[in-house]
């Protein structure tokens, strides 16, 4: 049985705003896809936010990515490498990635895969709010780095982009 492809997980809510920018991001990247512009064989999943249950997506992954809305990441985006940890977001309903990661070791046998977060600057998150023209430049610019490091199919590529 060949192993999964790489998992690309956008999440966030499409009616708040640039909170869409996960799925958004999701929609976009397909689009390459489809039009033959991308080599690298990827699956994605979205969901308004995470839960307890996508830490069985994770299982036989090479890499997974989590993209995500964020009012706190620096202009446009930036990729950070996750690690697992029980955060206080480990009992409510919406986990964050890193309780994600946690659950995995609890339930799987298998070693954890190289997981990262890509965090999409977003200023306007109102319920009925279009993505803002300012998100939508950081998507943009997201989606193009993104692009870059999946074509490459390098994971040592990966651990490079991030900025320290």
């Amino acid at each position: 049985m060949s192993q999964p492809p790489l998992l690309v997980f956008g999440y966030g809510n499409p009616s708040r705003g640039d909170d869409a920018l996960g799925p958004e991001f999701l929609t976009r990247l397909e689009a390459s896809l489809d039009a033959g512009e991308m080599p690298t064989a990827f699956e994605t999943l979205t969901d308004f936010q995470l839960q307890i249950e996508h830490a069985l997506d994770l299982e036989g992954r090479p890499l997974v990515l989590f993209v995500d809305a964020s009012l706190s990441a620096p202009a446009p985006y930036i990729l950070t490498r996750l690690s697992p940890s029980q955060d206080e977001s480990y009992t409510t309903h919406a986990m964050s990635p890193s309780s994600v990661l946690a659950v995995f070791e609890q339930v799987s046998d298998n070693s954890l895969p190289p997981v990262y977060l890509l965090s999409i600057r977003g200023y306007e998150f109102e319920l009925g709010a279009a993505i803002s023209d300012q998100a939508k430049q950081h998507l943009d610019q997201a989606l193009e780095f993104i692009t870059g490091l999946l074509v490459s199919n390098d994971l040592g590529a990966w651990q490079e982009a991030i900025k320290e």
